[in-house]
């Protein structure tokens, strides 16, 4: 404990050191290092969005490390002024420069943030900017004083073109984003700009633009109140003359090849109408458009498109081209990997085979081969150490709906994927053999415009069966009466799982939300009982002489982003699951239950290292089994903050456990308690190190237990946040990707 408390200390020495280097070193005589920045506003409307208004300030303070230390300041001034030595050159490259105070950015920033107000319908809006110098620094406060906010009275209309003023008055005259009594607000008008342009755009109206569309505000004397005419103007001819605009429509719809060498589309018919949505002899649409775009640019098989429109000569009439140039239809690939499973590690390999237009639909066939080793550790008595996967997976997806029950109109307004899998999953480790045999039908979709995505699992059919298990281990666990043996041998022997599922996703600005639910067994029990089938001696209806699962689950994720300023966010995230199992079956799935620990949930215990409940760990070797559960409750707080170059860095707070439904023997103090499951709740805290690439990201995650319900008599054991102990205490994660 002494040592790791000195070693805490040492750390936070370095941390301090650095942070109180001089940070005016490269401060010029006579130039102030610009320390701090706040932006704050005064009188009734003090609730102004400040810290949107903070884009608008040209000139911010050094990178701030989890909003308190100039760490990266503090480096760039640990340099020396010799740059031909090359650990100067480094700390620079490492470090950011100080930011050197700029009156003139001050000014521009003022002149933003007054014209932000003004759009916002404060008038009479003021900023003032004051500084605070104390040495070579400078502090500067912007100050918002908005007033009073002005009001809409009334909204006229000024539309030149008749027949355009007859369509909105017609169709669009319940459908406005200004209103009469609303604050005055430039984004909201010129978000009716853009609707009004939308709709004629998809009214066949090809040239026309929001710029035809102004507006004429007069103050009331002596009120804050603005009376609005929006004026939508006629065509303006090249001869500066004006007439009405002109409402076009598609005349003819072509595709053609982009590809110079090879003239012809290697797409069926039905596909080219199917994801084309502009349709001949009708208005053109700038939607349409848009969708054409979309719905060609989803089909793997199209490398790119590209439409063009050109008009018949006298007439209202467009001819449309629409250019395509098709991929590369097969291709392979090798992708090695690195692997760690709860601790242990090893290599896998997956070999890769690709037909992204198998029938001319842009249908994509997948057939990978993977293969994967790992050295386990800890386990004795076994003839071999070694865990060696190999699994072979066909996939093949259909880029739109594959179902008699849905129409065209639907096929072409929604976008959808079909998709059909099946997989062998072969697991040799020293204790069982266990194979996987998969197959799969399911449908995704969205709507265009829209943030939310549909999964439909029609059907999902796995078959799990054991070839072989070890003398060993069945001596010592599935056929020993002095251990609670009935909880294991469920998990090893063969078992069919008939899964029907939903999932629905949902995204937008900083807030994700993803649920799902899944049954199985119900069709097979209800055949069962219909034709009044046989039980065997555990009282479970069998398929084939094979049991089958039974159980219903529904698990929940929410996470949510605050974003303090451009370097630093905090991410709050809560998940929640429950699956249970009933009729043909009183134990889930090993694959369906849940476990805690990890690189995503808990994590200051390692994988599968947590719960159930205050179930403390028996034996290491079977762990993976009895530290699972049917509840699981998840609660994660992480500060995140940019480093320099590509690392990041975070600190974070994790809370949750898993909990069993039923009361297991296997698994004491397991069971889920309505009135007492808060006071089981785990928890950690810890740092954590991220590597960003773009295209993927690698996490290093530090953990600390700080709540361990799994405890004894020791209260240290328990509350292990007061008497910390790296040994006991600590868990390393790696892992590809953020957590939540």
């Amino acid at each position: 404990m002494r040592r790791e408390c000195q070693v805490a200390i040492h750390l936070l020495s370095i941390l301090i050191m650095l942070s109180s280097c001089s940070s005016t070193k490269y401060v010029p005589d006579g130039a102030y290092l610009l320390n701090k920045m706040k932006v704050s506003s005064e009188g009734e409307y003090r609730d102004l969005n400040t810290l949107a208004l903070r884009s608008y300030v040209r000139q911010t303070p050094n990178q701030r490390w989890f909003s308190l230390f100039k760490l990266p300041l503090a480096t760039y001034s640990l340099s020396g002024r010799d740059s031909s030595l090359w650990i100067n050159r480094a700390l620079k490259k490492m470090g950011e420069p100080p930011v050197i105070y700029d009156s003139t950015q001050t000014q521009r920033t003022l002149s933003d943030l007054t014209q932000q107000l003004l759009n916002e319908g404060f008038l009479n809006a003021r900023v003032e900017a004051s500084e605070k110098k104390h040495g070579k620094k400078v502090d500067l406060t912007y100050l918002l004083k908005p007033g009073e906010p002005y009001f809409v009275h009334r909204i006229d209309y000024a539309i030149e073109d008749t027949a355009i003023a007859r369509m909105l008055s017609e169709q669009d005259s319940t459908k406005s984003i200004i209103k009469a009594g609303m604050k005055f607000d430039v984004a909201r008008l010129d978000a009716e700009r853009k609707r009004i342009t939308k709709l004629l755009s998809d009214s066949g109206y090809y040239r026309f633009h929001k710029d035809y569309i102004t507006y004429i505000a007069d103050t009331l004397g002596g009120s804050r109140l603005i009376d609005l005419t929006l004026r939508l103007q006629e065509y303006q001819q090249p001869d500066m003359t004006t007439m009405p605009h002109t409402r076009y429509w598609i005349r003819h719809i072509d595709h053609v090849s982009g590809d110079k060498n090879d003239p012809r589309i290697h797409l069926r018919h039905h596909v080219l109408q199917e994801c084309t949505h502009l349709k001949e002899g009708e208005p053109y649409s700038a939607t349409g458009l848009q969708n054409t775009y979309n719905h060609f640019g989803r089909l793997q098989a199209v490398k790119y498109t590209n439409i063009t429109f050109s008009q018949v000569p006298q007439t209202d009439s467009l001819d449309c081209t629409v250019q395509l140039q098709t991929n590369k239809a097969s291709t392979i690939s090798f992708q090695p990997e690195g692997t760690n499973t709860a601790g242990d590690l090893g290599a896998a390999a997956s070999l890769t085979y690709q037909n992204r237009n198998l029938f001319r639909g842009s249908e994509v066939l997948s057939i990978q081969l993977r293969g994967a080793y790992e050295a386990i550790k800890g386990l004795e008595g076994y003839s071999n150490q070694d865990f060696v996967e190999y699994s072979a997976e066909a996939r093949l997806q259909f880029p739109r709906f594959i179902s008699p029950f849905i129409n065209n109109r639907v096929r072409q307004n929604v976008n959808a994927t079909s998709e059909v899998s099946l997989l062998y999953d072969l697991q040799d480790r020293p204790e069982f053999h266990r194979r996987l045999l998969s197959a799969a039908w399911r449908y995704k979709w969205s709507f265009p415009n829209r943030n939310d995505r549909f999964q439909l699992d029609v059907l999902d059919l796995n078959y799990v069966f054991m070839p072989w298990i070890s003398s060993t281990f069945r001596q010592m666990y599935l056929d020993n009466d002095n251990t609670s043996n009935a909880f294991l041998r469920y998990n090893y022997e063969d078992l069919f799982i008939t899964k029907i599922g939903f999932g629905y996703s949902w995204s937008k600005n900083n807030t994700a939300l993803k649920t799902n639910i899944e049954s199985s067994g119900n069709l097979l029990s209800l055949g069962a009982k219909t034709f009044d089938a046989e039980k065997d001696e555990m009282g479970h209806y069998r398929l084939f002489n094979i049991a089958f699962a039974q159980y219903a689950k529904f698990d929940f994720d929410l996470s949510h982003s605050l974003q303090i300023d451009n370097n630093n966010q905090l991410v709050l995230h809560m998940g929640f699951g429950i699956a249970y199992p009933y009729g043909n079956s009183n134990v889930l799935p090993f694959e369906k239950r849940y476990f805690s620990g990890g690189a995503n949930s808990v994590r200051g215990w390692t994988v599968r290292s947590l719960g159930p409940g205050k179930y403390k760990e028996k034996d290491g070797r079977i762990n993976f089994i009895n530290q699972t559960g049917d509840v699981k409750i998840d609660l994660n707080a992480e500060y995140r903050t940019k480093l320099f170059w590509k690392f990041s860095g975070a600190l974070f707070v994790d809370a949750g456990n898993v909990w069993t439904l039923r009361n297991y023997e296997a698994q004491p103090g397991g069971q889920f308690h309505l009135k007492d499951f808060y006071e089981q709740l785990a928890a950690s805290y810890g740092l954590g190190l991220r590597l960003n690439f773009d295209y993927f990201i690698l996490r290093f995650d530090m953990g600390m237990k700080a709540v361990n319900p799994a405890y004894e008599i020791e209260d240290d054991e328990h509350y292990p946040i007061l008497k910390p102990r790296l040994g006991r205490d600590f868990a390393f994660h790696f892992a590809v990707g953020m957590p939540f």
